[in-house]
């Protein structure tokens, strides 16, 4: 038998490609599909009575049956109900009873080249197979981490409560919770009002998520990120030659939304034509496309969303007074993150859990001196911050515990009574400067972050206690002249 290649690990029955090539015949001393197979891989020459204890110890890719008769018909059934992925070829004719087990026949004297290159597809596939099996395995355990974490952080965090995808135990959240519930069984037009980052697209879904359209569609549009000149257009479609470049005739978001509902962000930034054109949406339940000369009926719940004050924008007559009795028939006002500190904790939980199981990584828990700065941190980009902030921690997380240093919050920290803190940036002179008037520095930039507790300080920056304390005590004392 030949010997082992230099990239070939015997001990476990597996080579470079994933698996082992395996010769069944009538006698061992068979040498010849070895030797054109040997640079290959593994190759192991075994008696057709002895395959199926191999084939059960052997991680087999490839089984090449080079037996007389039926015999090597029999092998191959074998390998197949121990080894499913494994190719099989059949050395000889292919004459004679099948068992239905599908192989490859290559007739004899057999072509060396014809063989390899057959060995060589077996061992490339077996290498998928395996591939495929180690990502659904993956897969299965990532699952099981996401559903005990998700089930660990709500058994941890009393009194959270989860709606279509909203999570929250603030009473200022639950209140808007128990609106959405009461228009449930209506198609009520509905103005969210939050500022930017609080969630109003989220909820917007929860409200379609409740109503009565649940199983159509849900389009979502934010109209300022939109150009005027295509608002429209894009909106309630177009017909083809309407405008220059429109080759095609469009249906159009509403003509998308028909019979679900549709989400309008930053309606407060809509031109007047299609402030108009919104109105005639509201009042008459038809769309007129671009190009068109006759409108197009459409069932369509509309669900806007903006950060701006719309009564004000009334009383500077840059926003219909009659669009904006028809967009408030039911208002929701959302909360920011700062005025619902409860929901704070369960959020960022949340949020870092999924970064990190979307980086393959075990979701860290959060430090006591973290979830204080978090907690006593403005919010002023709310919801939306809080989540970028938690995906950044997590990438700088080293342990399996977030800190305080590894919360990316540039902006100056408030505490609980509207203090700053300072922002934790040190700055260089142009000119240089020593070393220690540096590290002197940073101690008591950390030492304001951490508000004077000197613990908590030394733990943002991974040092013990003492440790700290006699460094600061080194950096504070008066140097030699």
């Amino acid at each position: 038998m030949p010997e082992e290649p230099p990239e070939t690990s015997s001990a476990h029955g597996t080579t470079r490609h994933g698996g082992a090539l395996l010769v069944v015949a009538d006698t061992a001393d068979v040498t010849g599909p070895a030797r054109v197979l040997e640079t290959l891989g593994e190759t192991r020459i075994v008696c057709s009575r002895d395959a199926p204890a191999v084939l059960a110890a052997l991680d087999v890719a490839v089984v090449i049956a080079d037996c007389d008769g039926g015999s090597g018909r029999r092998v191959l059934a074998e390998a197949a109900a121990v080894r499913p992925c494994a190719v099989r070829i059949l050395l000889g004719s292919a004459d004679g009873p099948s068992d239905g087990t599908p192989a490859a026949v290559l007739p004899k004297p057999v072509d060396p080249q014809a063989l390899r290159a057959l060995c060589a597809l077996g061992l490339r596939y077996a290498a998928v197979q395996r591939t495929a099996r180690d990502l659904e395995d993956e897969n299965s355990r990532l699952r099981g981490i996401e559903t005990e974490t998700a089930t660990r952080t709500l058994d941890e965090l009393d009194g959270v409560e989860r709606y279509e995808g909203i999570l929250t135990r603030s009473p200022a959240m639950k209140r808007v919770l128990e609106l959405i519930d009461k228009i449930a069984d209506s198609d009520t037009t509905v103005l969210v009002h939050g500022e930017t980052g609080t969630g109003k697209e989220l909820v917007a879904q929860a409200i379609h998520a409740r109503s009565r359209r649940p199983k159509r569609r849900f389009v979502a549009v934010n109209l300022g990120a939109i150009s005027d000149h295509l608002r429209e257009s894009e909106l309630f479609g177009h017909l083809r030659g309407a405008f220059t470049g429109a080759t095609d005739s469009r249906g159009g978001l509403f003509a998308e939304a028909d019979g679900g509902s549709i989400f309008l962000d930053e309606v407060g930034d809509a031109s007047p034509g299609l402030q108009m054109a919104l109105l005639r949406v509201l009042e008459e339940g038809t769309i007129m496309p671009v190009g068109a000369d006759r409108p197009r009926p459409v069932d369509v719940r509309v669900i806007s969303g903006t950060n701006r004050d719309l009564e004000a924008l009334v009383h500077q007559e840059s926003f219909r007074r009659d669009l904006y009795y028809r967009l408030n028939v039911f208002p929701v006002e959302l909360p920011p993150l700062r005025a619902r500190p409860e929901d704070i904790f369960p959020l960022a939980s949340h949020f870092l859990a999924r970064a990190a199981l979307a980086m393959g990584k075990k979701p860290p828990g959060i430090s006591r001196e973290a979830r204080a700065v978090l907690e006593a941190y403005h919010w002023e980009g709310n919801v939306r911050e809080l989540r970028n902030v938690m995906e950044r921690a997590a990438i700088l997380c080293k342990g399996g515990l977030i800190i305080a240093a590894d919360l990316p919050l540039g902006q100056a920290r408030k505490n609980g009574n509207g203090a700053e803190h300072p922002a934790a940036t040190i700055a260089i002179p142009p000119g240089g400067a020593p070393l220690h008037h540096l590290e002197r520095e940073i101690f008591h930039k950390t030492l304001a972050l951490a508000q004077g507790n000197k613990r908590r300080a030394a733990h943002m920056l991974g040092m013990r206690e003492s440790t700290f304390r006699f460094r600061l005590r080194k950096l504070d004392a008066p140097t030699e002249p």
